[in-house]
């Protein structure tokens, strides 16, 4: 199969090559998906240039966690699944920049056929997040007040029209006014650059002082930081990635704010496991299972199914271009989902 490979750490457009390799092989319990297009993600740029120390990715290796495609054939116990369309993240979030990869069942999930692509490509992470994020661990309640970090990108765009869905007020920041239109057409009440600063006072303006219910914060570092300041009472900041810089994924969060604030951080993680209970006892991490994904993932294909929500996509690219898509996403140029397909 053809792959795009890392033989060094650094930016794409240097160290990404197009070889050809042996295509993987699929062990119990995962599935071996023929792959239509691979979806862009900055945890792909962190594992590119080598400082993405969740998942270790030792040279050379193939990035890329996020597929969609169909299922060739499997493991043992996955035979119900040869044949479908899917979503997943491949087996330890990488491998997915190929022709052929390989995902754990528990981390697939079927696309109706009455979604097609680029969009069907575009959905499973940013939107299975930005749900699980609002609704499952910050309890988005209607009229509450959401402020939505990133609005233009691919969670953030997810997290406007789950907010509205939800009918919160939506606040949302972005970088250009392109950016910031989009966010309003996606329903956004204020849409603030965060380049003019003083994103804090604009919010505690917007809400008389308060501050917000529910905080998205896709971005970590300062962003957090001036976030605590737009926290209202019993407010939920959610934190759900680290676009500014993975290294923030280390570092401490001094309490002092937190404190006397009186709102509560809260993390979500976007990823499932077969049995909860006993990866929490192997890891100390809680995921939730696949069976509440596929509920979760039922639904929302419901509502793009009833044009409730939709997808922004903001390149459709051909598997040779994929480098020059990662190149333009680490220059903040693109907006929603990058969508590459492999031609398969």
């Amino acid at each position: 199969m053809r792959a795009w490979r890392v033989h060094e750490y650094g930016a794409p457009a240097d160290v990404l090559t197009l070889d050809e390799v042996d295509a993987p092989e699929p062990a119990d319990g995962e599935l071996l998906v023929r792959v239509a297009a691979v979806t862009l993600n900055f945890n792909d740029l962190d594992g590119i240039h080598g400082r993405y120390k969740t998942v270790p990715t030792p040279v050379p290796y193939i990035p890329g966690m996020e597929v969609y495609g169909t299922v060739e054939r499997g493991g043992a116990g996955t035979d119900a699944w040869v044949g479908r369309s899917v979503v997943g993240i491949p087996a330890m979030a990488f491998g997915g920049y190929a022709e052929y990869a390989v995902v754990p069942a528990a981390m697939a999930f079927v696309m109706p056929g009455s979604i097609a692509l680029p969009d069907a490509a575009a959905i499973f992470m940013p939107f299975h997040l930005a749900w699980l994020a609002l609704y499952e661990r910050a309890q988005l309640r209607r009229d509450e007040t959401l402020l939505v970090h990133a609005g233009a990108g691919g969670a953030g765009s997810a997290a406007i029209q789950l907010g509205v869905h939800a009918g919160a007020r939506v606040l949302a920041t972005a970088g250009s006014p392109a950016k910031l239109d989009l966010c309003r057409e996606l329903g956004a009440d204020l849409a603030m650059d965060h380049r003019d600063g003083g994103v804090a006072e604009q919010v505690l303006a917007a809400t008389g002082g308060r501050g917000v219910d529910v905080a998205f914060d896709s971005i970590g570092g300062a962003t957090t930081l001036e976030t605590f300041r737009c926290m209202g009472f019993n407010g939920r900041h959610v934190l759900a990635g680290f676009a500014a810089g993975i290294e923030a994924e280390d570092e401490g969060i001094v309490p002092r704010p937190v404190l006397f604030g009186n709102f509560s951080l809260v993390g979500v993680c976007h990823a499932y496991v077969d049995e909860p209970v006993t990866f929490k006892q192997l890891t100390g991490f809680n995921f939730p299972s696949h069976a509440d994904g596929e509920q979760l993932h039922t639904r929302l294909c419901g509502l793009f199914e009833r044009g409730v929500l939709r997808t922004v996509v903001g390149a459709d690219l051909p598997f040779e271009e994929l480098p020059r898509g990662l190149a333009a996403m680490e220059r903040r140029d693109t907006v929603g989902r990058l969508v590459v397909r492999t031609g398969g």
